[in-house]
């Protein structure tokens, strides 16, 4: 009896099932992408070459410049040279002149169709002459805008039709182990493309610039390279190539960029206003280390010791002394120092910020109006 109701249920589901995988044939030979092997597996492409990044520096490349720039070089001049006897003999060499030029070159980065591109200022540093040659053969004198020596970075404007400027991606989402390419000018050869890996985000404590925050990428970076394109895989700028690690002028694999967010803040300040204005509390401070946490009987490292305050600073006026724990600027931590500072810079002088501090076992909120950063040489 048992066996005759299961016959029967059997059969009563034959038909939806048979219905069911005729369905589900059809559907496979409707959207071959739906089978297994397209689901789990990278598809080759359609005309049967290797997975390839070309797509990406399609797009990227032509946007990606060689720059060249003309360095006044001084000539040592000979102790003797004026020695009364000697003078003359100096006076008549077929060397006169006590200069010469010296070709330097690196890479720069096409931002906007107008003719803005962004390099690392040490590219064009002292340079009298600043050339630049597009990817298509083209080349043209470049005028320099601005620069910002505090984060390496500066922006040239070329008078040029028909330019290409690169897409911007955002860093912040960028993950290490994404794939990226480092597109420049490597020893002067031409354009070349390395690929490589997103090997670690924040980097800082670097002594490359006074702020930083860089991408780390293990892409091959060499000179010439410097200025030139970090991008994803959709051919995106995710950030500016700016050193390598090293003694010598050769990539070993630890390369670092400058991230596009901060790049393109930089930009936009030295167009509007010729230089990049930032925020400012004036103070100085040394990151907690767990011994001075012991010392003053802190439970954690959190924070930055003060170490001093700048006479009539915004610092000052919010009743900072030395000794106090900073620890949060508007909620948000100041982490060892880094975060802290790069979040004061990057606020609009006149904002008014909330201060945690610790001092003397007690926690305390204090306000204060951000200053300017004056200039780094006033």
């Amino acid at each position: 009896m048992v066996r005759e109701r299961v016959v029967s249920q059997l059969q009563s589901l034959g038909w939806p099932i048979a219905a069911g995988l005729l369905i589900a044939l059809l559907a496979l030979l409707v959207f071959p992408d739906l089978r297994p092997e397209a689901m789990f597996s990278q598809p080759a492409p359609a005309d049967g070459r290797s997975l390839s990044y070309a797509n990406a520096v399609e797009r990227a490349a032509p946007a990606v410049a060689n720059i060249y720039t003309r360095k006044p070089l001084e000539r040592q001049r000979h102790p003797l040279a004026d020695h009364p006897f000697y003078r003359r003999f100096f006076r008549q060499s077929d060397s006169p002149q006590q200069e010469r030029m010296q070709s330097a070159l690196g890479s720069g980065v096409i931002i906007d169709e107008r003719g803005y591109l962004l390099t690392n200022e040490h590219v064009i540093k002292g340079a009298e002459e600043i050339l630049v040659w597009l990817q298509d053969g083209r080349e043209t004198q470049a005028e320099l805008v601005g620069t910002d020596p505090e984060s390496d970075l500066a922006v040239l404007k070329i008078d040029m039709e028909g330019l290409t400027a690169i897409e911007v991606a955002d860093p912040s989402l960028a993950r290490v182990g994404d794939i990226v390419l480092a597109i420049g000018n490597p020893f002067g050869v031409g354009q070349t493309v390395t690929q490589g890996i997103l090997s670690a985000t924040g980097r800082y404590n670097l002594r490359i610039s006074e702020y930083e925050n860089f991408l780390q990428t293990d892409a091959a970076v060499n000179v010439g390279n410097s200025g030139g394109a970090l991008v994803d895989i959709q051919g995106r700028l995710l950030g500016i190539n700016t050193a390598i690690l090293g003694e010598g002028d050769t990539s070993v694999g630890v390369s670092f960029a400058i991230p596009a967010d901060s790049a393109m803040r930089s930009l936009r300040e030295i167009i509007e206003h010729g230089r990049v204005v930032r925020g400012w509390l004036g103070l100085d401070a040394r990151p907690m280390t767990p011994e001075l946490a012991s010392s003053l009987e802190l439970e954690s490292t959190e924070g930055v010791i003060i170490t001093n305050i700048i006479e009539d600073s915004p610092a000052e006026q919010a009743g900072l002394v030395a000794g106090d724990v900073l620890t949060h600027i508007d909620n948000q931590s100041v982490g060892q120092g880094r975060q802290g500072m790069n979040q004061i810079a990057t606020t609009p002088p006149g904002s008014e910020v909330t201060l945690r501090v610790l001092r003397d076992g007690r926690r305390l909120e204090l306000t204060t109006t951000i200053g300017e950063r004056p200039a780094p040489n006033s």
